[in-house]
């Protein structure tokens, strides 16, 4: 719990000095929000690890595909990705970039996605009776 009090005074800060030293340079602004992004991010490895954990410990307890596992994961990652840098171009005011962004992302996680909707509807059809 005391992560996210820490998180969150790390962002108000960095909003705030961006705030204020975006009248002056906004280039150095881009540089702050960054870092404190940056910053974040880092904190948040050690949680990041214990989630690999929980996946792992799922895969070995119901036998599911380490595919499939590797699948989610990836499209997850690419999830977080795609939300962070949008909001970055978001922040330096290029939202139809960040827009693009976001379209490109959901196409990519759609195709990723297809082995396991195929995998779901196999499972589905052979639990129908025939």
């Amino acid at each position: 719990m005391d992560l996210i009090y820490k998180i969150v005074a790390i962002g108000i800060i960095t909003s705030i000095a961006t705030l204020i030293i975006k009248p002056i340079r906004s280039d150095f602004a881009l540089m702050i929000a960054l870092t404190g992004g940056i910053i974040i991010l880092l904190m948040l490895l050690n949680y990041l690890t214990s989630v690999f954990d929980a996946f792992k410990l799922i895969i070995n307890s119901t036998g599911i595909s380490s595919s499939l596992y590797s699948i989610v994961l990836k499209i997850v990652g690419i999830g977080y990705l795609i939300e962070f840098s949008a909001g970055i171009c978001n922040d330096s005011g290029n939202s139809s970039l960040a827009d693009k962004i976001l379209l490109g992302g959901k196409i990519v996680i759609m195709v990723m996605a297809l082995p396991i909707i195929t995998n779901i509807l196999q499972i589905i059809s052979e639990l129908l009776p025939a």
